[in-house]
């Protein structure tokens, strides 16, 4: 006690605070603070892959079905396993294995609450002290903020913009150490929009051979590719270099507040098990929160019976939007796009800030743009690419059209004269 008041001893972890300021969340929220409450237009979010709001990409109705048969059948209101209920882990291993050339099993199968705790899993499992892992440039600060809280020592290689944005692979090598312990790969690409090739991919694999760590191997977005480039899962090389393969229906049924991922093993020579990665992951998973028992309940549904006219009518829709977004950049003299998505839900542009007058950077280019006229995009800093942007486009293509519009009458009215 002091003059009679209690003294605390109780402290909020700065950790976290620290971690969470570099997330797309928290910069996007600061962004929306600026926006002017006495503009009557609708904003417009160029900022983030959520495109469920929008009607155009509304899910199917055989995954909502499959969401109100499970409920109604009363059979999945208990706890399940920490893993994942067998049928959904064997339907995930089934609808992976399609595109793979072994089968996996459903003990390969971790589901996890969105693919988010996957990357949380992942890491947790590899911050050993005196870790590191190598980490793209630009990428998703979800990696950055979850490694910082962990004490997993992070080193970036880049993407390369006028190669399609692959990975530097000179570069991963020369960063590479006798702590390192995996890189990250993002495939469709986020924030880039890129898709990597088979060609690629393989030498991804070989490099992470020949340095003796694992690949994780983010497919969040996975198959949503549109462009000249197919979609190949990093499993397909599992025999070169372990991977762990971490996805979710999020994306591609357009559902991500259902929160059902997983974390895959693809290492037909066993390696994670050996090294003792497999303990670790299930340990992990053991002492946290697991997915809804009755949206697992609904996964093999979903995986088995959603047809192909949904699929290709998203696909439709994220190549027509893309084009859309090429296009009205090209009108933007302050903005350029060095590749075309094939991809995901983003592009990456760069700014030209010595058009533009009284901007110093991307940061307060994007502040100004939504009090200017409430279109948020996110600032490249926060990806890793200063003066750079990302931007949506996986939103109503009345909306793109409109918000891009904005962005080139803010460009007039900041341009240099």
């Amino acid at each position: 006690m002091e003059n009679g008041a209690p003294v605390w001893k109780f402290r909020g972890d700065e950790k976290l605070t620290a971690a969470s300021a570099i997330t797309i969340r928290g910069i996007r929220y600061q962004l929306m603070d600026n926006l002017n409450k006495d503009d009557d237009r609708i904003m417009v979010p160029l900022g983030h892959g959520d495109p469920s709001h929008f009607p155009c990409f509304r899910t199917t109705p055989v995954a909502e079905d499959a969401i109100v048969d499970a409920v109604r059948s009363a059979k999945f209101n208990c706890y399940g396993p920490t893993i994942g209920i067998l049928p959904a882990r064997r339907a995930v291993a089934d609808y992976l294995s399609r595109d793979l050339p072994y089968k996996l099993s459903p003990d390969d199968v971790h589901l996890t609450l969105g693919c988010k705790q996957a990357i949380e899993a992942a890491l947790a499992v590899l911050a050993c002290p005196g870790a590191n892992i190598l980490l793209p440039r630009p990428g998703f600060p979800c990696y950055d903020a979850l490694a910082a809280y962990s004490h997993l020592e992070t080193r970036y290689f880049d993407l390369l913009p006028d190669k399609g944005w692959e990975v530097d692979l000179k570069g991963v090598e020369d960063l590479a150490d006798e702590s390192t312990v995996a890189m990250v790969i993002i495939n469709p690409g986020n924030p880039c929009g890129s898709v990597f090739s088979y060609q690629h991919l393989k030498k991804v694999a070989e490099t992470a051979r020949k340095l003796g760590i694992m690949v994780i191997a983010d497919e969040v977005y996975g198959h949503l590719a549109f462009g000249d480039t197919p979609f190949v899962p990093m499993g397909v090389f599992g025999s070169i270099a372990p991977v762990l393969t971490l996805g979710s229906i999020s994306k591609r049924w357009i559902v991500p507040g259902w929160r059902l991922g997983w974390l895959v093993i693809n290492d037909p020579n066993g390696f994670l098990k050996d090294t003792g990665v497999l303990k670790s992951l299930k340990g992990f998973l053991d002492i946290s929160s697991d997915p809804p028992t009755f949206i697992q309940g609904a996964v093999p549904h979903i995986l088995e019976k959603t047809n192909d006219d949904f699929f290709s009518k998203v696909i439709r829709i994220l190549r027509e939007a893309a084009d859309i977004c090429d296009e009205k950049i090209q009108e933007i003299p302050c903005i350029t796009c060095p590749e075309k998505p094939e991809g995901g839900m983003f592009v990456m542009v760069k700014l030209n800030l010595s058009l533009l007058e009284g901007i110093k950077d991307d940061l307060e280019f994007c502040i100004k743009l939504a009090k200017e006229e409430s279109v948020i995009v996110l600032p490249g800093i926060v990806v890793g690419m200063k003066n750079w942007l990302r931007i949506t486009f996986a939103i109503d293509p009345s909306s793109l059209k409109d918000g891009l519009g904005r962005i080139k009458a803010f460009y007039e009215r900041h341009a240099k004269k």
